[in-house]
């Protein structure tokens, strides 16, 4: 029930007091036979009045072992799966660009390295030499 319905439903019932409350007060001069029809009059009004249906938005179920479950709709609509599945495409997408991008850094790095051995004085093989390897850590 919304608040609309909720706030006119209360003013209904409001009414409804303020009704039965002037009745009340006007009857207190009738005689005792019109009163006691007036009384099972209003006993057999509120017996078919009607009671307001009250559901839980999602009904719970008995496990078996001694614990409940909440139950969701049986059908699921075609958007409502759609809607379900987006959050998870969305997140593969995200993967799979991070990934290109992150490949893309790399090969760039290694792409800078082999043109700076490629164009420097060095030939390649010195680089290869364990030797120079040495003579570059010692600082010399």
């Amino acid at each position: 029930m919304n608040e609309v319905s909720a706030l006119a439903q209360a003013r209904h019932d409001q009414f409804g007091r303020r009704v039965a409350a002037r009745l009340d007060t006007a009857t207190a001069g009738l005689p005792r036979d019109i009163s006691e029809r007036l009384r099972a009059a209003r006993e057999q009004a509120l017996a078919h009045r009607k009671a307001p249906a009250l559901q839980p938005a999602h009904p719970v179920t008995s496990t078996g072992n001694g614990q409940a479950a909440l139950r969701g709709p049986d059908r699921i609509s075609p958007w409502q799966r759609i809607a379900m599945a987006l959050p998870l495409v969305a997140l593969l997408a995200g993967l799979v660009a991070i990934q290109l991008v992150q490949d893309d850094r790399r090969a760039r790095e290694v792409a800078e390295v082999d043109a700076a051995l490629l164009t420097d004085d060095l030939p390649p093989a010195a680089w290869a030499d364990p030797g120079f390897v040495q003579f570059l850590k010692s600082g010399r």
